[in-house]
């Protein structure tokens, strides 16, 4: 196959121009490939608190329930957002660590 990515480039494009429909879908599929990632766009509280977080995950699941999400969008924001929430906990822990800390001193 050393040499043969050109020829073999050019017979797909030329059986694509002929009407084949798979050499077609190939090479529109290397072309313009299918989005696997699109922007979403829909209300979500500020988060400063693991409160918030939950207040967020709740916006979250109301928009899948009114279809302003795919399900699948949902889990990944949803991913997000448990992420950030771990986030701010482990912040709040550690300010609360260095206030004892601070006060044995």
């Amino acid at each position: 196959m050393d040499g043969e990515a050109e020829a073999l480039t050019r017979k797909a494009v030329e059986m694509a121009l002929e009407g084949d429909g798979a050499a077609l879908r190939l090479c529109l599929e290397r072309i313009a490939p299918p989005r696997k990632d699109a922007p979403v766009e829909f209300a979500l509280p500020a988060m400063a608190s693991a409160q918030d977080a939950a207040t967020a995950a709740a916006s979250i699941l109301a928009a899948v329930a009114n279809a302003e999400l795919t399900p699948g969008e949902g889990a990944h924001v949803m991913a997000l957002v448990e992420t950030y929430r771990r986030t701010l906990e482990t912040t709040e822990l550690e300010s609360r660590l260095a206030a004892l800390e601070g006060g044995k001193a």
